[in-house]
């Protein structure tokens, strides 16, 4: 065993107590560990979509990219870069993890007269990128907050599955059979106490004149 544990009944109380407790838990922590695997499994089949949305995108855009230099006056590429990332908040067995809500892009000036007419279809195809990659990201961090709170979660079920459920059962199996020894010890002492007592009783009523006891009754007659 890890440590040395008193073989007495209150140390005996203490295990049963702890390995009342660790079954107990054991369950929820389980169950949490299922939900978060479900979650991850869902998390990374979206960041395969996402992957595939913003791969087809890309495939959509990169046509634009060797006459974006010439767009005098109109940098699409800032344009498309997005001004804000809006997020909601989702609890997952206990994890806070954010959820992609919106892309909030730059609003954009430009003459329609001085730029060719293929600029806006760049934008918004770079736009829709951008809006993959971000909706990316955020789920890269709900799968970093996910998988960090499953491997603290498989760490505890381990540690009460193969430490502390063990370690307390055979705390219980050591002390119950040391003070199970001790009781049976107790026993053959009283046994023995008890003939000792016996004999003694016995030699005291032979050693006893003979007649002693019958004369002390009758004197006790009325």
């Amino acid at each position: 065993m890890a440590k040395k544990i008193r073989l007495t009944r209150p140390e005996l109380k203490r295990q049963r107590d702890a390995l009342a407790r660790f079954e107990r838990y054991l369950p929820m922590l389980k169950l949490k560990q299922q939900q978060l695997q479900m979650a991850m499994r869902e998390v990374n089949a979206n960041r395969r979509r996402v992957q595939q949305a913003a791969a087809a995108a890309r495939g959509v855009f990169d046509p634009y990219r060797a006459v974006l230099a010439d767009v005098a006056g109109v940098n699409v590429t800032t344009l498309a870069e997005p001004e804000e990332v809006r997020t909601a908040q989702a609890n997952i067995a206990g994890v806070n993890i954010p959820v992609f809500d919106e892309a909030i892009f730059p609003k954009a000036v430009y003459s329609l007269f001085a730029t060719p007419p293929w600029v806006d279809r760049a934008l918004a195809d770079l736009r829709s990128l951008n809006r993959h990659l971000a909706e990316g990201e955020i789920l890269e961090k709900q799968y970093d907050l996910l998988h960090r709170e499953l491997t603290k979660i498989v760490q505890r079920v381990n540690l009460f599955e193969k430490v502390k459920i063990p370690e307390a059962r055979e705390a219980i199996r050591v002390i119950r059979i040391k003070l199970g020894d001790e009781m049976t010890a107790a026993v053959g002492r009283g046994k023995i106490a008890k003939a000792k007592i016996s004999e003694t009783s016995d030699r005291f009523e032979d050693l006893r004149p003979d007649g002693e006891g019958e004369d002390e009754e009758e004197t006790a007659e009325p």
